[in-house]
């Protein structure tokens, strides 16, 4: 279950992740995404104020980012609708960098880089709001 809107793990910065996370959390999440129909989570979605979120989309292998940093983005902008989870019934029209290069950490403790585009960087650009206490309602775009 996520929480939504008016919960306050929402708007707040998630903490670093300290210690291993535990396998079953990351299978829980991994089912609810599915259960969902969705294609990123946030530990803060489900009320765990931590620096970690998973992507399951399509045409990409299931991926954990823990302790995340975007280290570097394209010049260039795309707009686009975006639902969540945590915010049931709503889309938004967001402005979000066409590629990011990401640097993370595994769920076996290996650090990585990683770089995406088109919608899978904009589903990663999403749940690194989460990390920071930012929702889809806060970066609404109007022309």
């Amino acid at each position: 279950m996520t929480v939504t809107l008016s919960d306050t793990v929402l708007h707040e910065k998630a903490a670093p992740v300290t210690d291993r996370l535990e396998r079953g959390l990351i299978r829980a999440m991994f089912r609810l995404l599915r259960e969902t129909r969705g294609v990123g989570l946030a530990a803060p979605q489900i009320g765990i104020p931590r620096r970690f979120f998973i992507t399951d989309v399509m045409g990409d292998r299931r991926r954990v980012f823990i302790n995340p940093e975007i280290i570097d983005s394209s010049w260039v902008m795309e707009n686009g609708l975006e639902g969540c989870l945590s915010v049931p019934g709503m889309q938004v029209n967001v402005r979000r960098f066409e590629w990011i290069e990401i640097k993370a950490t595994n769920k076996r403790g290996r650090e990585f880089n990683f770089k995406a585009y088109g919608f899978l960087a904009r589903c990663i650009q999403h749940e690194f709001d989460h990390l920071e206490g930012i929702l889809i309602t806060d970066k609404r775009y109007r022309k």
